[in-house]
């Protein structure tokens, strides 16, 4: 394949059009606003707009004022929030001292994502869009709300939307005579590419750092390391020393063995290749290190270890990696156990970990209940080595790369949430930050259309990107769980330019996991001074209408984690009222499944508090638990033993007729009313669908009852009004 800079179309974004410019906002947890909001994006550009997209908090209340339209993108969090990276935004918005109509001047509209089996459905993007017009911002074009839960899901109303925001701007901002908006099938200019780095050339920096006994310098200006040329295979420093000396009692250091490498490739242009650097090694070394038959290769092999440069992240260490099912169960559900020894002093506290997450007379990581662990998973070799096959990738996959803005107006040097390893070549970059085996998006299909010649293949491709074929769309992604990894084998015709990568392929998110462990729990009686984190994860792997096995990137990574394996982490605070925190408040919570987790950190945390100060416990917290069988989804049940917890449980197929949660709730009316009497908090903690729902109609119904409340509507005014309620589904 040619190395060659693709050709790419570029739209006509010259100085007439420059009054046509949106700014495009979004709040984002998981991803889904982020996307939908550079859907919006690549709409307003086929109309020949300058667009910014930006994360909220990334501007302040006077850029708004700078764009003729603003469209803001927003996910509903835990109870009614706003995603964390739109809170400093909205704290923006709160400020008393905002003059009234200060964002008179504001056009806007905005977009909500959410899932209606919470209470707070689609709040955050309610709260916002009164706010704004508090401040005196003018809505013009009326909002749209989207709902997981729906039989399309986002799409069941946002593609309608779209076509909605595209003729307000057709009608508000009309194209110049003779300019037409940009057709789907001229690709629009890429935001980001990567190229190859010129890496065998010496820098200034480079240069500098060297100690002069260990360089040479060619006469093309590389760089030649003497320590390369005697020590490369030397795994451990004391080896290391060692042989240093060795060789030089036995004279073995001549100038002719000391010019080793130009990073990876002075082998190759030394006289005699590695075979002459290496001579002094062979018979020191391990013989297996040089054997071309592998035999401890697996194809179950773990992804590589390497520690990816994530801000704000925390190197955490495996120590268990243990089902919780028994094997032969339907579900595996993994106990997952790290240890953080990693210290921050004040300097690294600053402006790196927020408050919440650390203890800054130790530097101990510190969490709360109802935090969450996120985990960054990798793709497996095979998987990557599949599409460096497929794509024809191979004459450069281990050379170096580096992401380039293809825009002076791009305020960054690569990807949002793309955090690539120092030098990475093309191989880690499809390993650590690019997703391969995620359901594809229509928007892949629309950009992989430009990169086939195959006239039915390209048709086909444009099919699936058309929201008028929506049903085939879903058939042949999300009802199979097909990846990308597999479209791409399907449509063997596409050749992909690696320099688009960025373009092309999402990048890989971290996956929140609620940590379970609270307390006590959170130290390591060997290991004092670290913190220890439990999760109780259940490994997503099924069959599909295929026959074939799915499993999730983050779930097949998390089973092949081995202990000892060093991971990264970050820690995110989802706050729980603190009147939940305190023990001496009666406690009633409702989880089924592994919606216990976050339930175990919170009896925990307040088992160490009582513990801790003495403080006389005279309520039993009342947990309802459900799963399918007794024998086999009991998670924890030594735990609540332990912590004199009066557990109901509903283990829906343990008998004839299935029995869940909520018909427990009702069965034990007198009890939940008795704790709802004595002014309890109320936890609600597992999958999201119908079981929230039926669970807050269970509730209304033993306030009717109980006689707390004369008819459902009653009670579900009184409850939302009098009780703490804290509600974390996924």
């Amino acid at each position: 394949m040619a190395m060659d800079e693709p050709t790419i179309v570029r739209s006509d974004e010259d100085h007439t059009l420059g009054h046509r410019k949106i700014l495009i906002l979004y709040g984002s947890e998981t991803g889904n606003s982020e996307e939908s909001a550079g859907d919006i994006e690549r709409l307003a550009r086929r109309l020949h707009f300058q667009t910014v997209l930006e994360e909220m908090d990334d501007v302040e209340l006077s850029d708004l004022l700078q764009y003729p339209f603003v469209v803001f993108v927003v996910s509903t969090t835990g109870q009614g929030e706003l995603p964390k990276n739109a809170r400093k935004f909205w704290k923006s918005l709160l400020r008393k001292r905002l003059p009234p109509n200060c964002l008179r001047q504001l056009n806007f509209t905005t977009f909500g994502l959410g899932d209606s089996s919470y209470f707070q459905y689609n709040w955050a993007a309610r709260k916002l869009h009164k706010r704004l017009e508090q401040l005196g911002a003018v809505e013009c074009l009326p909002r749209g709300e989207a709902d997981e839960r729906h039989e399309d899901g986002i799409d069941g109303t946002f593609l309608a939307w779209c076509l909605t925001l595209r003729t307000y701007l057709e009608k508000v901002f009309p194209l110049p005579l003779g300019l037409s908006p940009i057709p789907l099938d001229v690709q629009l200019t890429p935001k980001f590419t990567i190229r190859l780095v010129e890496e065998d050339r010496v820098t200034d920096s480079e240069y500098e750092k060297m100690p002069r006994s260990k360089i040479e310098i060619d006469n093309h200006g590389r760089i030649l390391d003497r320590e390369a040329a005697i020590y490369s295979h030397v795994d451990h420093l004391p080896r290391l020393n060692t042989l240093r000396y060795e060789h030089e009692v036995e004279g073995r250091m001549p100038e002719q063995h000391i010019m080793a490498r130009v990073s990876n490739k002075t082998a190759t242009n030394w006289p005699g290749g590695v075979d002459i650097l290496d001579r002094p090694n062979v018979l020191r070394d391990i013989p297996t290190k040089y054997s071309l038959d592998d035999s401890t290769t697996s194809l179950d092999e773990s992804p590589p270890t390497a520690i990816l440069p994530i801000p704000r992240s925390w190197e955490a260490m495996v120590t268990a990696n243990d089902r919780l099912t028994p094997g032969s169960h339907w579900q595996d559900v993994r106990h997952v156990v790290l240890r953080v020894s990693e210290r921050l002093d004040e300097d690294d506290c600053s402006g790196k970990i927020c408050d919440y997450d650390i203890d800054r007379d130790t530097g101990r990581l510190v969490y709360r209940p109802g935090d969450v662990a996120v985990i960054y998973p990798k793709n497996f070799t095979q998987d990557v080595q599949t599409l460096i096959d497929i794509m024809d990738w191979g004459d450069f996959a281990d050379r170096t790369f580096e992401h380039i803005p293809e825009s002076d107006d791009i305020p960054r040097k690569k990807p949002r949430h793309c955090f690539p390893l120092k030098h990475s070549t093309l191989r880690d970059l499809l390993t650590h930050n690019y997703d391969i085996t995620c359901i594809p998006r229509r928007t892949f299909f629309m950009e992989i259309a430009h990169y086939t010649e195959d006239t039915t293949h390209k048709e086909r491709l444009r099919e699936f990107a058309d929201p008028r074929h929506s049903d085939e769309f879903w058939d042949y992604t999300s009802r199979p769980r097909r990846s990308i990894l597999e479209v791409l084998q399907d449509f063997p015709s596409v050749r992909i330019p690696y320099q688009h990568i960025p373009s092309v392929f999402p990048v890989i998110r971290g996956r929140e996991y609620s940590i379970a462990s609270g307390g006590y729990l959170m130290n390591d009686y060997r290991h004092h001074d670290d913190t220890v984190i439990d999760l109780a994860v259940a490994l997503v792997k099924y069959k599909t209408v295929l026959r074939k096995t799915r499993q999730g990137l983050c779930s097949r990574y998390i089973a092949s984690l081995k202990p000892g394996t060093k991971i990264n982490i970050k820690i995110i605070s989802h706050k729980v009222p603190s009147i939940i925190l305190n023990p001496l408040t009666p406690l009633l919570a409702i989880a089924p499944g592994t919606g216990i987790a976050p339930i175990r950190a919170l009896l925990h945390h307040r088992a160490a508090i009582i513990k801790k100060h003495q403080v006389e416990d005279t309520t039993r917290d009342i947990l309802f638990y459900g799963g399918r069988n007794r024998s086999a989804d009991f998670l924890f049940e030594s735990d609540w033993k332990k912590l004199d917890t009066n557990v109901f449980t509903a283990f829906s197929r343990d008998q004839t007729s299935k029995i869940y949660v909520q018909d427990r709730l009702l069965e034990n009316y007198k009890q939940v009313c008795e704790w709802l009497a004595k002014g309890c908090a109320i936890c609600l903690c597992g999958s999201s669908g119908k079981m929230p729902e039926a669970v807050r109609v269970a509730l209304y119904d033993c306030m009717v009852k109980g006689e707390l409340a004369t008819d459902r509507e009653d009670a579900k005014s009184k409850f939302h009004k009098t009780f703490v309620f804290w509600e974390e589904v996924w």
